[in-house]
């Protein structure tokens, strides 16, 4: 695993293939030097020596970011690591798990990252509400579990035509149709949805799949036009 740069002050690292019910994700993290040096790191991915190094070679990590109550899988190596760094948690994950988490995610840009990254809870669901981010500088949209663009190639003939019925499958990805099926509160969905596409982004990071990095506005408003 190793730091490739994306954008402006932006980098990725791909983690390793997991599986969740049985299905096959790829993982990524999203690693953001902030305008005061310090490294703000979305949806950790399994650590390393090799890794460690090179994100402090950029700057002090001063920010862990667990964005829904699904991605802490490898936070608590991060935060052990790290134990000077806050750690913010998405919508209903400190109730959920025994990780030392220090701070929940608003619905606003945290003042300690405010200048250089824009934020909002992108809720209604019943099963699943996450933090959505976007970074100013490189206008990139960061995302999780709410829009996946799993690269056809990388599964075998099952899970590529299962992923692809699931409105997730690559090169155009979507938004997935189980989470779709668990947004009840559709007027909150909806605000949020067009609090998101207010932001300037040209960029989307995701966790799983392809990330888009020119134009990706016009997929990311046929992805969420199912709420109208």
């Amino acid at each position: 695993m190793t730091l490739q740069q994306f954008a402006d002050e932006l980098w990725l690292v791909n983690g390793d293939r997991i599986h969740m019910l049985g299905i096959p994700f790829d993982t990524r993290m999203c690693v953001v030097r902030l305008a005061d040096g310090g490294i703000w790191l979305h949806s950790p991915v399994a650590i390393s020596v090799e890794l460690i190094v090179a994100v402090e070679s950029l700057g002090p990590v001063r920010h862990i970011v667990a964005p829904n109550k699904f991605h802490h899988l490898f936070a608590r190596e991060w935060i052990d690591a790290f134990p000077y760094a806050t750690a913010w948690a998405g919508p209903g994950l400190i109730e959920r798990v025994q990780t030392r988490f220090d701070q929940e995610l608003g619905d606003q840009a945290e003042a300690c990252w405010g200048q250089d990254i824009d934020q909002l809870i992108f809720g209604g669901s019943r099963i699943l509400n996450e933090a959505v981010f976007f970074h100013r500088q490189s206008r990139t949209l960061i995302l999780t579990d709410i829009f996946q663009n799993h690269a056809p190639e990388a599964d075998n003939w099952i899970w590529r035509n299962l992923k692809r019925l699931n409105g997730i499958g690559g090169p155009d990805g979507g938004a997935p149709r189980d989470w779709r099926l668990s947004v009840r509160d559709r007027e909150t969905a909806r605000a949020a949805r067009d609090r998101m596409l207010s932001w300037d982004f040209d960029r989307v990071v995701i966790s799983h799949g392809l990330c888009i990095q020119t134009g990706a506005r016009a997929q990311i408003e046929r992805a969420f036009a199912w709420l109208g």
